[in-house]
């Protein structure tokens, strides 16, 4: 008997407990922010990300920080980067910012004409360069810290005399 009562109080508690439960859900808010589910919604947060640091208020900070880690989640699990040298990486995030080499020059701080040389592979990036193409993207800084080749004036000179040396031998023996 004794068992009895105290399965049914029991019981009642737990009931109680879950109502209780119940009402709290019922008064909280819904998250602001959950786990980056699709590429929609990765772009939503980031548009939302960049908003919030132009404003630059501290109190949005924690808000900030949230997002960083959702978008940096997103990016991680969904890293494409592993495949593409630094500067097709530039390219390709230069694309989805609608940005042009115009742009990179106020960002990195470096003239047109150096741009156009990291571009068109005739000069590598600095760590300062690095850097900042790293904070502005929001990019792990070794997605740009990858070896790559350049192109070199003087090779390019010599492997195209070499060739003609080789062509013009071809044609006298």
């Amino acid at each position: 008997m004794q068992s009895i009562q105290n399965f049914a109080m029991k019981e009642n508690n737990m009931r109680l407990m879950f109502i209780e439960c119940y009402k709290k859900r019922e008064n909280m808010k819904t998250l602001k922010y959950t786990v980056i589910k699709d590429l929609e919604q990765y772009k939503k947060y980031c548009d939302t990300l960049e908003k919030l640091i132009i404003r630059d208020e501290k109190e949005i900070n924690d808000e900030i920080e949230l997002l960083t880690l959702l978008i940096e989640k997103w990016d991680n699990e969904h890293n494409t980067f592993n495949d593409s040298d630094p500067i097709e990486l530039l390219k390709a995030l230069m694309e989805n910012h609608d940005l042009q080499a115009k742009d990179l020059v106020e960002i990195v701080d470096l003239s047109k004409g150096t741009i156009s040389k990291i571009l068109n592979y005739h000069k590598g990036l600095s760590k300062d360069t690095i850097r900042k193409l790293s904070d502005y993207f929001k990019v792990s800084q070794e997605a740009f810290n990858r070896p790559y080749e350049l192109i070199n004036d003087v090779n390019r000179h010599s492997r195209n005399a070499s060739l003609m040396n080789t062509r013009k031998n071809m044609m006298e023996a």
